[in-house]
């Protein structure tokens, strides 16, 4: 695939809440730089997300210097966060993993807690490298990840969006689509690759950064919001089902882990190393 390169990068500040587009992103062993070092927790510490809140989606936290948060949502006054410096790390969990993380203040807390309509505290994550391992069936001792799903970074193709489009199109909820890649929550898109290519990759290099291939990312109800709106409908889902099931599960993406620290920066070349 000589002209397969890097035509998208994006990250979440927040785990759940809207997507940040950049030009050009740091790689740091546990993912892209300011990703998912935030997340929302209810009053038991277990993570708050779109699955069953997705009015998450429309909330935007935008970086504000010196490591702060400004979040917006529909009829809501603007809010600032720092970043928890003095607050003692306490468990939380999300999916199964009990992490260490710090609470932020409580104007945080009333702020989603009034917009979600249910308790939840923001936490921050103050060190990946030693918070929580990637499991270990996919990964090598001592790789760490953020509060993504479970691996550093998601890896999708437009060549897939754009097989996958085309099942929604002559399927019986054809009006939902054509879907937007942002529906995927990925952090790296690459063009010019073929459709579903990537399910059998295993090594990659983009730019100046090598990636392990962890294992293909099975797909929750996510991808059914519409991250505009935060309404439901029944897409990708079902088209997934039918045409793009992998050991009895529906795919789109795949997990990397990266080898090295360095700079991603869209335009990159994609090369498969294996």
């Amino acid at each position: 695939m000589p002209n397969a390169l890097l035509s998208a990068l994006h990250t979440y500040p927040v785990k759940s809440l809207r997507g940040l587009t950049h030009e050009a992103a740091d790689v740091e062993p546990w993912g892209l730089a300011g990703d998912r070092r935030w997340m929302l927790v209810d009053d038991d510490g277990r993570v708050i997300t779109q699955r069953q809140h997705a009015e998450t989606a429309l909330v935007t936290a935008q970086p504000s210097g010196g490591g702060s948060l400004r979040f917006t949502a529909p009829g809501r006054e603007a809010l600032r966060v720092d970043p928890p410096e003095d607050g003692a790390p306490e468990p939380v969990l999300i999916f199964g993993d009990k992490v260490e993380a710090v609470v932020a203040d409580g104007a945080a807390a009333a702020w989603f807690s009034d917009y979600l309509g249910v308790p939840a505290r923001l936490v921050h994550m103050p060190d990946p490298a030693v918070c929580r391992p990637v499991d270990p069936e996919f990964s090598r001792p001592g790789d760490t990840v953020s509060f993504a799903d479970g691996f550093p970074l998601l890896l999708t193709a437009t060549a897939s969006l754009d097989a996958l489009n085309t099942h929604i199109a002559q399927g019986p909820h054809a009006a939902e689509g054509p879907l937007p890649m942002n529906r995927f929550r990925p952090n790296a898109v690459v063009d010019g690759t073929g459709a579903w290519a990537e399910d059998d990759w295993r090594r990659i290099r983009i730019g100046e950064v090598t990636f392990r291939v962890a294992k293909r990312c099975a797909r929750c109800a996510v991808p059914t919001t519409d991250q505009e709106t935060a309404v439901r409908g029944r897409e990708p889902m079902r088209s997934l089902a039918k045409h793009h099931r992998i050991d009895g599960k529906t795919v789109f993406g795949q997990n990397l882990i990266p080898e090295h620290p360095g700079t991603l920066r869209v335009g990159d070349p994609l090369t498969i190393l294996e």
